[in-house]
């Protein structure tokens, strides 16, 4: 078995966002979704600090950091782009203006709360910050990460033990080992990785899984 990277589980991301959806990335590893996404397929990326309408960062040495995203990356501004006002860029989060935000997280709960600034940690960053805004704003949320913690501990989890960003708010979850919707009765695997039984998944996610697979592919290949 062999897990899917970074660039593979932000490829698959990509593939579920659709022409002409309005796109919030968050920070880390959903920026990545950004360099998948096909050059033939209008999305309009949006970012919290002001900017809609752009793509990746430029080549080097091309780079303009007075135009940059959230995460303080330098973007291009597409033609028809534009960047406003830190205000106006919020009343879009938070008036349901986008179709989806791909955020990262420490933990995902069964019921879809979402947990993704704070691990108790002394040093961690003080505040919530506009994530609490697109996990509430967005049509619908999608969540990128890995798996497992670095000691071994599922992030699917019943309930959340970090404080949570967001309730109720996830619907799907990407990760190295597969892909999850959250429904009303739970997590649900839609595609797992090749070589991963659903047995030796339910095993590592420590939580219970229904198995109903997409109809297009079951598994994903690393």
């Amino acid at each position: 078995m062999q897990k899917l990277n970074r660039d593979q589980m932000a490829a698959r991301v990509a593939r579920d966002i659709l022409e002409g959806a309005y796109v919030n990335l968050g920070i880390g590893l959903p920026t990545m979704v950004a360099n998948h996404l096909p050059a033939d397929r209008e999305v309009f990326l949006h970012s919290e600090n002001g900017v809609l309408g752009m793509v990746p960062a430029p080549d080097k040495g091309e780079e303009d950091y007075d135009l940059i995203n959230a995460g303080k990356q330098a973007v291009t501004l597409l033609p028809g782009g534009a960047f406003f006002h830190h205000a106006d860029s919020f009343a879009m989060m938070r008036g349901g203006h986008l179709d989806i935000c791909v955020l990262g997280a420490f933990q995902v709960s069964a019921k879809g709360d979402l947990a993704n600034w704070h691990t108790g940690a002394p040093d961690a960053i003080p505040a919530v910050g506009g994530a609490m805004d697109l996990a509430i704003g967005a049509k619908k949320v999608f969540v990128m990460m890995e798996l497992l913690t670095k000691q071994g501990e599922s992030k699917l989890v019943a309930e959340c033990s970090y404080p949570v960003t967001g309730v109720n708010c996830v619907n799907r979850v990407y990760t190295d080992h597969g892909v999850f919707d959250v429904t009303p009765s739970g997590f649900v695997v839609r595609e797992i990785i090749k070589g991963l039984s659903f047995d030796e998944l339910q095993k590592l996610a420590q939580v219970p899984l229904t198995f109903e697979p997409l109809e297009a592919a079951t598994t994903l290949e690393a």
